[in-house]
């Protein structure tokens, strides 16, 4: 058994000397995929030396616009953690370039400069660290495992990995998972969860960016709903999207499948399955359980996903606080304190959890204390900490304190405007010393952190009443985010149709018609995102699975508000609804003109999809649209 266990290390040896000191091919003595890589890795230099991470502002830009990865991905990375830290690896997240984007794990196991080498902001593509498992996989579009010295560096000789490619739903690359550790303790069960840690957020990804219809099969019924089944999802009567396993049951290739259209691959009867098992019979002969349901996620939410770039924690739809959102993390990163102000439940601490996940300090701590819901008299001992025996009931060892828990990371101090006034000076103090000392005396302690507050309160209202210090405002309020009450979101369809799904609605097969949609838009919602979410979570759970979710099904006050006409309107008026329309078919109608009917060319032309131009000429030609 001991002399199995060094074969490959035998092997990888000889290869190494045939390649690396004679020139001569090393096919023989290693895997085919390890050689096709060292011959693309010629180009790199041998002793290149361990990279440094790219600046955090460059990687929170980078973060940004992988973040529909990142959200998807962040369920599987919880999940490895624990066999990371159990058998001392990482898990590493990668963007399609190989750039680190998450790393998760102790990588104790390795020297400092190969311990950096695995932080976030570090490509690991084969064009800058040769042959290792996040590039290699990338670049042979495969699952693959690189142990000891079948890295092209010899510096990474301690290093073993497996990784998986992470693929949209058009076969493009959109990361990969790794998991890395000393060469004994990655194997194939490594590789074995990394790869279906791949295909559960690829699943994950297509399901949320998928508009129009999506179809869901397997040969096994039971398989139907999990990351297993297969995928395809249907636009303007195309197929635009499937997953890989949906092309190995149809036997087909990305380019062979994508852009079909529909009713020639799967029958003139394809529209009438929707919500309804069905058999599907595949080539050959086979047949398959299916089910087909209509995405929530609208038209125009997916055309402005698709071309611009995501912000932190966010779904990459239209949305209103991307631009807020944006321009809080550069000024945080510049270390001026940034002021969240807006209604109760607008979302203030969701922001600010976005905005630490974005910004310089996003692997360091976010801690959040809630000034209004804590007794004034534990107020201080909750911030400062205090030593042992500093008051009675105070713990044995005493309390470093939320401040200085904070080091390193974000302190965010939600209703801050309800601090009593003699600790707003000691706060003062330690925002412009970055020293605090606890309850009870005691050496005081450097802190290094970026500070987000939240109120609902008007500060220079405070301020006029004496109730709020000035200097402290001015010294919180470096920059101020406005965030806008629901009723004023232009993006709230997007919002609501994503809070339904995310509600329950999604588990549960449901689909929020129009009318639904625009009752929910049209509502004031006083209590705003919080008060949505709750009567999404009501919605949700008072309907079948299955159910398509009418104003029938919505609460009273909630339907009333929406049909009662104002003074000067008719019920259910959309205004400037028909303008908007004619204006858009003749900017489709004159691109195509302007591209010779080319449909790929106009909707490049118009920064919008194909299916769009698809459902106008349908629209045009007097046929039903498909949904």
């Amino acid at each position: 058994m001991s002399g199995e266990a060094h074969l490959p290390s035998i092997g990888v040896d000889q290869a190494r000397e045939l390649f690396f000191a004679q020139g001569r091919d090393p096919t023989p003595w290693i895997a085919p995929h390890i050689s096709r890589s060292w011959q693309r890795s010629r180009p790199v230099d041998h002793h290149v030396i361990d990279p440094e991470p790219m600046a955090l502002a460059l990687l929170s830009e980078r973060r940004e616009q992988a973040m529909r990865l990142l959200n998807c991905a962040q369920p599987e990375l919880d999940g490895l953690a624990e066999h990371a830290v159990g058998n001392g690896c990482v898990v590493i997240l990668s963007d399609a370039s190989g750039l680190i984007l998450e790393e998760v794990g102790s990588a104790d196991f390795l020297p400092k400069a190969e311990r950096i080498a695995l932080q976030p902001g570090v490509e690991w593509s084969e064009h800058n660290r040769g042959t290792n498992a996040i590039g290699t996989a990338l670049a042979e579009r495969e699952a693959l495992m690189v142990l000891g010295g079948e890295h092209y560096l010899a510096q990474n000789g301690a290093l073993g990995c497996a990784a998986a490619p992470i693929f949209t739903g058009r076969g493009e690359l959109a990361g990969a998972l790794d998991i890395s550790g000393e060469t004994v303790r990655v194997n194939t069960h490594a590789l074995g969860l990394v790869r279906m840690a791949a295909q559960q957020v690829e699943h994950r990804m297509m399901l949320a960016e998928a508009g129009g219809h999506v179809l869901r099969f397997h040969a096994r019924p039971a398989l139907i709903g999990t990351a297993r089944e297969g995928l395809m999802v249907i636009e303007g009567g195309r197929i635009v999207a499937a997953n890989r396993v949906a092309l190995e049951l149809f036997s087909r290739s990305w380019d062979g499948l994508l852009d079909l259209d529909a009713e020639a691959f799967l029958g003139a009867n394809w529209p009438r399955m929707e919500h309804r098992r069905n058999l599907l019979t595949l080539p050959g002969g086979r047949q398959i359980a299916m089910v087909m349901e209509r995405s929530n996620t609208q038209d125009t939410a997916r055309t402005t996903t698709r071309h611009a770039t995501s912000s932190p924690g966010m779904t990459t739809e239209a949305d209103d606080i991307q631009p807020l959102l944006h321009k809080a993390v550069r000024v945080l990163n510049e270390g001026v304190s940034v002021l969240v102000n807006g209604e109760t439940g607008s979302g203030k601490e969701v922001f600010s959890r976005r905005l630490h996940a974005a910004s310089r300090r996003s692997a360091g701590p976010f801690v959040a204390v809630d000034c209004a819901s804590l007794p004034e008299t534990l107020i201080e001992s909750e911030l400062f900490g205090y030593e042992e025996g500093a008051f009675t009931g105070a713990k044995r060892k005493g309390m470093a304190g939320r401040i200085r828990e904070a080091h390193g990371g974000v302190l965010f101090l939600d209703e801050i405007a309800e601090i009593p006034l003699p600790l707003q000076t000691r706060l003062l103090r330690v925002l412009e010393e970055r020293v605090v000392t606890p309850l009870g005396g005691g050496q005081g302690v450097a802190v290094d952190f970026d500070l987000v507050c939240a109120t609902h309160g008007h500060l220079p209202a405070l301020v006029e009443a004496g109730r709020f210090r000035a200097d402290l405002m001015y010294r919180v309020a470096g920059f101020t985010v406005a965030l806008p009450p629901l009723h004023q979101r232009g993006d709230r369809h997007a919002l609501i149709s994503r809070l339904f799904l995310e509600a329950g609605g999604a588990a549960k097969h449901l689909r929020l018609e129009s009318d639904a949609l625009e009752a929910l838009a049209a509502y004031r919602w006083p209590g705003n995102v919080r008060e949505l979410r709750s009567t999404l979570r009501a919605v949700v759970a008072l309907a079948d699975v299955g159910d398509s979710v009418t104003t029938a099904m919505l609460p009273a006050h909630l339907v009333g508000a929406w049909t009662s006409p104002p003074d000067d309107a008719t019920p259910h008026a959309l205004p400037h609804t028909e303008p908007l329309m004619s204006i858009t078919r003749h900017a489709i109608d004159e691109a195509l003109k302007a591209c010779d009917h080319d449909v790929a060319k106009a909707a490049r032309r118009l920064d919008v999809h194909r299916s769009t131009i698809y459902r106008h000429l349908a629209r045009q030609r007097g046929k039903p649209e498909a949904h």
